[in-house]
């Protein structure tokens, strides 16, 4: 056990010295020369995505998300395809798309083959959290968009809400993300909902112990074991689920987590006090919040001539090309 805890520490140390070299190759204004509305141009399209609907905004997030993870924060989960990652089992709920496409339409009109879809999906992930109550933070940016996506990788990298807390800071790890980076990204379900199809486990056959009494009658009301609809959806932050708060942290001190995977973080927090004092703090979880995604968008990037820039962000260009450099 020793030796694991070596090695799962040094795998920390190559993933942040490899995250920080790339990281000198993003910056933050890359477009201010090339395309200087680029930024103002995906805000515009999120506000508009989310006036339409405000679950575009969790939506968004969450895109970036599972993005990050799978190849690294390249835009391969745009990528249509019968193989893509879209049609992996953990991507079937992802929204989002159709704001992703307003943004890129003006974005090629305004200033064609130089913003990528990466750095789109980046910013709209920023203003996501900013206009749902959150910290606004400089994004750094110059990712080039990948070539592939592949949906048996997404199966196997995405966490999945059943994983219990090892697992869970194991994948994080792998990732060159620390258990804290973990704890605070998990925050992001103050404004996401989730469907029965995700939590019908813990009701049925037989209720989960951990699960509070009150709110397992609510969910089971919601999502009946016969009758009901595997699709149907409920906020996982029933008090204030379209402000960016760290109200879903108070759900989970109450034993109110939806997700299991949720729940069993909060044992563990318990032992983290730097942790819990960022997570009793709106102002300070919002601001480690943004720390942590500042992190999380940073990983494996393709910079330089290395991926493309894609004039649309669901098909790879039809002649791969090194594109434009800002």
């Amino acid at each position: 056990m020793e030796g694991a805890g070596v090695l799962c520490g040094l795998l920390i140390i190559v993933a942040q010295l490899l995250q920080m070299a790339v990281s000198q190759n993003l910056q933050v204004g890359f477009y201010d020369q090339s395309c200087p509305t680029a930024e103002s141009i995906v805000r515009t399209a999120v506000e508009r995505g989310f006036q339409q609907d405000p679950g575009n905004a969790p939506g968004l997030l969450r895109l970036h998300f599972h993005d990050c993870f799978v190849r690294g924060c390249d835009a391969s989960v745009l990528l249509d395809g019968p193989k893509s990652e879209k049609v992996a089992s953990p991507n079937f709920s992802l929204r989002g798309f159709e704001v992703v496409d307003a943004a890129k339409a003006e974005l090629e009109l305004q200033c064609p083959g130089l913003v990528s879809c990466a750095d789109l999906l980046a910013f709209a992930a920023r203003d996501s959290i900013e206009l749902t109550g959150g910290k606004r933070w400089d994004v750094p940016a110059g990712r080039r968009d990948g070539t592939v996506s592949n949906n048996a990788e997404a199966e196997a990298m995405l966490p999945s809400p059943s994983l219990n807390v090892q697992q869970l800071t194991d994948s994080f790890t792998r990732k060159g993300l620390s258990q804290s980076d973990m704890i605070t990204l998990s925050g992001a379900h103050t404004i996401g909902r989730i469907h029965c199809s995700t939590v019908v486990a813990r009701l049925y056959p037989t209720t989960d112990p951990s699960l509070d009494a009150d709110l397992a009658t609510q969910l089971k009301t919601l999502c009946p074991q016969t009758g009901g609809s595997a699709a149907s959806t409920f906020n996982l932050d029933p008090t204030t689920p379209d402000l960016f708060d760290n109200m879903y942290y108070s759900n989970l001190f109450g034993g109110k987590g939806v997700l299991q995977s949720d729940q069993i973080l909060f044992e563990s927090w318990s032992t983290k006090l730097p942790t819990m004092f960022n997570i009793l703090s709106t102002t300070s979880f919002t601001s480690s919040f943004a720390d942590s995604m500042l992190t999380m968008s940073q990983i494996e990037v393709k910079t330089g001539t290395d991926g493309e820039i894609r004039r649309h962000c669901r098909v790879v260009n039809p002649a791969a090309s090194p594109g434009p450099s800002a």
